[in-house]
């Protein structure tokens, strides 16, 4: 693809610039003279290189006492890895923070080394409260920093939550400090999706609840596999 150069006589789209000129040859007949063809620096038409954006996939997990944890815990790592093993070609990373007990751990900085991810991966603590705002807060001070300093990286947080939170940072409530959080995320602009991890019997709509805040797609998966997370976040990835 081609657009006006603006001036700028450099890297120009020699037949963009030839189809831009055509219509006026007739006019510019006294400009011709000896030239078979009359072109004009208003003509000039400068190609527009487009390269393949990285992609950085932020998992948030909740890794407190649940139904699911053992499920939940082992569809992420399957698709981290997975989302890893395509690196290379898309030069995407990886990163994952996880809230359980009182606080959230960065526990995977984003990355693209399996090395470092499978290392990460093999040991995460689970068990206790679900402080649903801290891994809210650290995914995007995460994504703030990675949006400062790789301005060109597409970024997007995948929540996989039952959306529950039961532990404050603040005075608030944990449901309205978690849903101020995630509004907070929406307006800078963060691509979200949240993967509810409730069984259907007991699923009283706190995840879908914090999709809307997010302004994120609430995905239902029964039975979560890592192949169908991986599939769900790549879809996600190509419609950004």
């Amino acid at each position: 693809m081609a657009r006006p150069a603006g001036g700028k006589v450099y890297d120009l789209a020699f037949d963009a610039t030839v189809r831009t000129a055509a219509p006026y040859q007739r006019e510019r007949a006294s400009y011709r003279q000896n030239r078979a063809f009359a072109i004009r620096p208003q003509d000039y038409m400068r190609k527009v290189r487009v390269r393949r954006a990285a992609n950085l996939v932020l998992f948030l997990v909740d890794a407190s006492w649940s139904m699911a944890v053992t499920e939940r815990m082992e569809a992420t790592k399957g698709a981290i890895i997975s989302l890893l093993t395509d690196a290379y070609q898309r030069r995407d990373r990886v990163g994952l923070v996880i809230f359980q007990k009182d606080r959230a751990t960065l526990v995977l900085p984003p990355t693209n080394s399996i090395q470092l991810a499978r290392k990460a991966l093999e040991e995460i603590p689970v068990g206790g409260k679900t402080p649903l705002s801290a891994g809210l807060s650290m995914s995007y001070e995460v994504l703030r920093r990675e949006k400062i300093n790789h301005p060109d990286v597409m970024s997007m947080l995948v929540v996989l939550t039952d959306g529950a939170g039961n532990v404050s940072m603040t005075n608030l409530p944990p449901q309205e400090e978690s849903n101020r959080l995630a509004e907070q995320i929406a307006q800078d602009d963060i691509r979200s999706v949240v993967i509810n991890m409730e069984h259907a019997a007991f699923d009283q709509g706190l995840a879908q609840n914090l999709a809307e805040h997010l302004n994120a797609p609430c995905y239902t998966l029964s039975e979560l596999k890592a192949e169908t997370l991986y599939q769900k976040v790549r879809e996600e990835i190509t419609t950004a």
